[in-house]
C-alpha cells in the first residue's frame, strides 16, 4: 500500500534511509551539492561497513599505490575487473568506476579516512596489522595474470584489527561537521507518493523515548551487531528485545524529502525467508550471514511496493578462505569424488562458489608433510587473531591424516583410487613443466610426495570457529548514470534512488575483498549528487 499524506513531522531536501558506508557517502555527496540532508538509521549507524574489514578496492594509480611503488593504470584495472565481474554493469559504468578510482581514494582521504602505503609481501585473505595494501582479489591467480598485470588494489583503512570502523567513523564525523543530520533509532516503514513522485517516508522513531530506554536500545543494538554477527542465536534473542522496545516506545513520524529519498539499507542476508525465496537451492543455511540485523531487505521491499524492479536476487557470495597460511595455495582442493575443483589461489568467494556446487557441498585440501610444516611456520607471522584461530582449528579438529594418499582418502570417505589419480596428474604436470589443468600459476604449485598426507575439511558446515561468511549481491535495479531506481519498463521512479547492496552494482556478479565497499562509496556518491541535480531539474 502506498501512503499519500500532506502533513509532515520533519523535512529535508534529501532523506537517506540507512546510514552505513553507502548512506554516509550519499549524505556527504548530497551535502556537498548544497542540499539539506537527513539520514535515518534503524539502529546506531555504521551498518555492515563498520563490521567489515575496511577494505576499499581501488586502483588505476591511487596515491596509496604510488607511495608504495605500485604502477597501475585504468586500462589494467579495467581488464581485470571486466574478467572478474562480467556483465553485472555496463562497460561504460565499469570504465567510469575504474577511471574515478584514484579520485575516490582522494575523496575518502579528504574526509579523514586513513590509508597507509605498506605492501603485504604474501597473498592472504586479510593482512596483518603490519600491512595496508595487498592483493585482495584473484589478480595474481591463474587466468587473470595472463590478462592483466597483477597489482595490489586492496586499500585497507589504517587501524588495528578489523578496521571497518576506521572507514565509517571518519566519514560520519566529516558528515556531521558538514551539517548532515542523523536520526538513529528510526525505522523507515513506507515510502510516501504524491502525484507519482516519492516525496518522503513514514517511519517509527525512538527519538522521543525516555533516555534510559534509548541507552538500553543502543546497548542491545551493539550486542546484536557484534558479537551477534558471529552467534545468530544470540542475535535472535537480542532482536526480540529490540523489537519490544520499538513496539512500546516507537512513535510514527512522516518525513518529507523535498528533493529525493535514497535507499542505502543493505542487502537481505539477515532475512532467511527472503534468501530462501530467491536462492532455494543454495546451501545458505550452513553459512554465517555477514552484516547487521538491518540487512533484512526492508529497503528493497519498500521500493518494490512502489513499482521498483530488482535484479541478481539469486546471487549469493559465500567465502571459504584457506589462507593464511599462504602455503596452502600449494595444496589441491578436492571434492567428495576425489576430483580437483579450482585453482586454489583464487579468492575465497570463488572457492566458496565451487564448494556450493560440489557433491554434498563437501571439499578438502590435500597437503603433504612438507607443505604442512611450511604452513605451521607461517601461521604466527601471517595471521591476525581470528585467522590464527581458524588455521589452528583446521589443523587440530578439521583434518584426517594417513601415511599414504590412499589411506588418508579412505579415512575421509573419498575414493582412494580417484584421489591417487588426481594427485598423480597434479605431480606429473609439475614434473614435466606442463600447465596446471585449472590454471594455477607455476610459482604457486607444489608437488605432493611426502607422507604423511593430511586432508583438511573445508566443506560447508555451520562451525563457529571456521565460519562460512556469506552475503547477498542483488537488489534494486538503478539507472547507472544517476542511481535512480527503475521500474520493470526501465523508467526511473521520480524522487527515489538507491546505492550500496540495496542496489545492483559492480560486485553483483562476483565479489572480491573491497569491491563492495568501493561500490558503496561510488554508487552512494552518485545517488547523493544526482538526487539533488535531478530534483533541481524537476
Amino acid at each position: 500500500m502506498v501512503a499519500t499524506v500532506r502533513t509532515w513531522d520533519s523535512s529535508a531536501d534529501v532523506v537517506v534511509v540507512g546510514y552505513g558506508g553507502a548512506g554516509v557517502a550519499a549524505a556527504l555527496a548530497a551535502r556537498e551539492s548544497g542540499a539539506d540532508v537527513l539520514a535515518l538509521d534503524r539502529y546506531l549507524g555504521g551498518g555492515a561497513t563498520a563490521l567489515s574489514g575496511g577494505i576499499v578496492y581501488a586502483g588505476g594509480g591511487t596515491w596509496v599505490q604510488k607511495a608504495a611503488g605500485v604502477e597501475d593504470d585504468v586500462e589494467n584495472m579495467l581488464t581485470y575487473l571486466r574478467a572478474e565481474v562480467g556483465d553485472t554493469v555496463s562497460e561504460r559504468t565499469l570504465r567510469k568506476f575504474c577511471e574515478e578510482s584514484p579520485a575516490l581514494i582522494d575523496w575518502l582521504t579528504r574526509h579523514g579516512v586513513p590509508f597507509q602505503a605498506s605492501l603485504c609481501p604474501f597473498k592472504t585473505s586479510y593482512p596483518t596489522d603490519d600491512y595496508y595494501l595487498y592483493y585482495s582479489g584473484s589478480e595474481n591467480s591463474g587466468g587473470f595474470r595472463e590478462l592483466a598485470v597483477p597489482r595490489q588494489r586492496g586499500h585497507r583503512a589504517h587501524g588495528r584489527g578489523v578496521s571497518g570502523k576506521k572507514l565509517f567513523g571518519p566519514l560520519a564525523e566529516s558528515a556531521a561537521k558538514h551539517g548532515v543530520r542523523v536520526q538513529i533509532g528510526t525505522r523507515a516503514t513506507r515510502l510516501v507518493i504524491e502525484d507519482g513522485r516519492v516525496v518522503g517516508v513514514e517511519a517509527t522513531t525512538l527519538g522521543n523515548a525516555p533516555a534510559a530506554v534509548r541507552r538500553r536500545f543502543a546497548a542491545l543494538a551493539r550486542i546484536s551487531a557484534k558479537p551477534g554477527v558471529y552467534h545468530q542465536g544470540l542475535r535472535k534473542a537480542v532482536q526480540a528485545l529490540l523489537a519490544r522496545i520499538e513496539q512500546r516506545y516507537g512513535m510514527p513520524v512522516r518525513i518529507r524529502a523535498r528533493s529525493g529519498v535514497i535507499l542505502t539499507t543493505g542487502g537481505f542476508i539477515a532475512n532467511g525467508e527472503m534468501v530462501a525465496e530467491h536462492a532455494p537451492d543454495y546451501p545458505w543455511a550452513e553459512g554465517l550471514p555477514l552484516g547487521t540485523a538491518g540487512c533484512d531487505g526492508s529497503g528493497i521491499a519498500m521500493a518494490q511496493a512502489v513499482g521498483a524492479a530488482t535484479g541478481r536476487m539469486d546471487m549469493l557470495s559465500t567465502w571459504r578462505f584457506i589462507a593464511p597460511p599462504s602455503a596452502y595455495f600449494g595444496s589441491i582442493a578436492v571434492d567428495a569424488n576425489g576430483q580437483r575443483m579450482i585453482d586454489e589461489s583464487r579468492y575465497g568467494a570463488a572457492l566458496g562458489a565451487a564448494i556450493a556446487t560440489s557433491p554434498g557441498n563437501r571439499a578438502w585440501l590435500l597437503v603433504d608433510a612438507r607443505l604442512a610444516a611450511e604452513a605451521r611456520r607461517q601461521i604466527g607471522r601471517q595471521s591476525v587473531w581470528f585467522q590464527r584461530m581458524q588455521a589452528e582449528r583446521l589443523l587440530r579438529f578439521g583434518s584426517v591424516t594417513g601415511r599414504t594418499v590412499e589411506e588418508v582418502a579412505a579415512r575421509a570417505g573419498i575414493d582412494p583410487a580417484a584421489l591417487r589419480t588426481t594427485v598423480d596428474a597434479h605431480n606429473r604436470a609439475i614434473e614435466h613443466n606442463l600447465p596446471d589443468p585449472l590454471g594455477k600459476p607455476d610459482d604457486l604449485r607444489r608437488p605432493l610426495h611426502t607422507g604423511p598426507f593430511t586432508l583438511l575439511d573445508i566443506s560447508f558446515k555451520s562451525r563457529l570457529t571456521y565460519p562460512m561468511p556469506m552475503l547477498t549481491l542483488g537488489g534494486l535495479l538503478v539507472d547507472e548514470e544517476t542511481g535512480a531506481v527503475r521500474t520493470d519498463s526501465g523508467a526511473a521512479i521520480p524522487g527515489l534512488f538507491a546505492a550500496g547492496r540495496a542496489a545492483v552494482g559492480v560486485c553483483s556478479n562476483s565479489y572480491v575483498s573491497g569491491l563492495s565497499l568501493a561500490d558503496c562509496v561510488f554508487s552512494g556518491r552518485r545517488a547523493g549528487t544526482h538526487s539533488v541535480e535531478l530534483a533541481a531539474a524537476h
